[in-house]
């Protein structure tokens, strides 16, 4: 979540979870990537750090643990609207090609 806050004693899973009323092994998991969370335990979450939902989620990084489909929009996303239009036709040629092989 907040790596610098939660070393302190107050953000500590054990007392963290106590606080917003969450279990502490839950906390721990969502801090490890281990467990998916929902709304409610996002909006508990928040509270406890002092910041909205919308600051809680400008930590978040997108791009990490980017995958090929991020990589290729993040790619896209930097160039002009007339390479899109080319990558397109160039992945649609290429599938294309490999469905015309696999018959």
């Amino acid at each position: 979540m907040y790596p610098a806050a939660s070393q302190t004693a107050e953000f500590k899973p054990r007392s963290f979870g106590e606080r917003v009323n969450l279990h502490n092994n839950y906390i721990g998991q969502v801090e490890r990537g281990e467990k998916n969370v929902t709304i409610d335990s996002l909006s508990k979450i928040a509270a406890g750090l002092e910041v909205s939902l919308e600051e809680l989620f400008r930590h978040i990084d997108p791009m990490e643990g980017e995958d090929d489909l991020a990589q290729i929009h993040r790619l896209l996303a930097e160039r002009p609207a007339a390479d899109h239009t080319m990558a397109l036709k160039v992945i649609q040629t290429v599938f294309g090609w490999a469905e015309s092989q696999n018959k």
